[in-house]
Parts: C-alpha cells; structure tokens; sequence
C-alpha cells in the first residue's frame, strides 16, 4: 500500500496548510504522461520520508480551485509548503535525489 496521501481541494487547508510538518504536493494529471514517469519517485519519498513529512499527489482535474490558486500551469509541478506556505517548487520530471534534498531543506 502507498503512503502517498491523495490531496483535494475540500482537505488541502487541513491536510496541506494547517500541516505541522512539510508537505510535498505533486500536481498531475491521469492524461500527464511526465506525471506518471515521476510517480514511482513520488512513492518512494512518501516512504521515506513518512513521520517527517507528508507527500501527496493533487488531481488538477478534479481540483480547480487550489491548481488556480497557486499558478499551476505546467504539470508535474511541485511544491513544498512548510508552515502552510509554498518554500520551494519543482517544474518537470526530475531526479529523486534532487526532490529528497528540497525536501531535506524544508526539514531543517
């Protein structure tokens, strides 16, 4: 079973903004097919990085409201929130090594 946490715009505010640790939030799409090359990445931080933070995938389809309001114009994107704020944001397919160290960052 996954730890990847499934996000909407109806749980976003308690789930991703109210969240006291970091939180990652994929942005895709079911038709994105860089989404899908990036979810295997996306797994595998969930698990590794569960009771540190929290990694989730965000449907833009389905969630109109929070893809809009943060600017999502290109999918895969992205964004880390710590203390309810986006602090860092990753646009395209990319290295897992490289989302572990944003994701270390955002730590501390």
């Amino acid at each position: 079973m996954s730890d990847v946490l499934t996000f909407t715009d109806a749980n976003f505010q308690t789930e991703v903004l109210e969240s006291k640790e970091p939180v990652l939030v994929d942005f895709w799409a079911v038709w994105c097919m860089p989404c899908r090359a990036i979810a295997p990445v996306v797994d595998q931080l969930a698990t590794e990085f569960k009771g540190r933070a929290k990694v989730g995938k965000l449907n833009v389809d389905e969630n109109i409201q929070i893809a809009s309001r943060y600017g999502i114009r290109s999918i895969p994107t992205l964004l880390i929130f710590k203390d309810g704020k986006p602090v860092d944001q990753i646009v395209g397919v990319t290295p897992k090594a490289k989302l572990a160290e944003a994701l270390e960052r955002a730590i501390g």
